[in-house]
């Protein structure tokens, strides 16, 4: 069984474990302090959220979600039984509409699930249409608490660790890939420090800026 992060003493143990690994990772976490533990539930309703926040500012996200979950349609059923008219009226988009019916049509097996290797969770997720690899990777880190996955397609974990690592450039793809795996098998630990390193930054950015 993969190690699960399910209390502020696996995140204390993942990060003790990265600062021997990589020093920076402590410069880091001296600026940030504490780490949230970032759990959420498992689900349909979860993934349903994730979608309906794609390509979102947060604020905008939160708006429909709110209509959304309002108009209680945050299961399967109340998806498949519900309108295109009256989905648009909350403001999902045509294309927002069709993920969501792909996922309440993909028959789920969410109490498998934790049951799986992460990399099987995330080839069964990225099935479903709407679903991508950062779903999928978001989905096992905080909804299954999986300690060794990173979302490597994060804009904001790509240029935090461009920052920290002073590298010439943004990491991508497979480099961004090989330089996670030295942070393995605590890397969703290093995800969640990298993403509050970020924020930092950013807030840094726009003060100076």
């Amino acid at each position: 069984m993969e190690r699960l992060i399910e209390h502020a003493s696996d995140i204390e143990e993942g990060l003790q474990c990265l600062f021997k690994h990589e020093p920076r990772f402590k410069d880091a976490y001296q600026l940030t302090g504490k780490l949230d533990l970032r759990r959420s539930e498992q689900g349909f309703t979860r993934l349903l959220h994730a979608i309906v926040g794609q390509q979102l500012s947060v604020a905008a996200a939160a708006t429909i979600w709110d209509r959304v979950s309002k108009a209680g349609l945050t299961s399967a059923t109340a998806i498949e039984n519900s309108s295109d008219e009256a989905m648009r009226a909350l403001g999902l988009s045509r294309q927002k509409i069709s993920y969501a019916r792909s996922l309440a049509a993909a028959n789920i097996n969410f109490s498998a699930l934790p049951d799986m290797p992460s990399q099987t969770v995330i080839s069964e997720l990225t099935k479903v249409k709407g679903i991508g690899n950062w779903t999928a990777e978001i989905y096992a880190m905080f909804s299954l608490g999986r300690a060794d996955v990173f979302a490597h397609e994060d804009l904001a974990l790509q240029e935090a660790t461009k920052i920290l690592l002073e590298l010439d450039e943004r990491p991508r793809g497979k480099k961004m890939i090989a330089i996670a795996e030295q942070w393995s098998p605590w890397r969703a630990v290093a995800a969640r420090l990298l993403w509050a390193f970020y924020g930092v930054q950013k807030g840094r950015q726009g003060v100076n800026g």
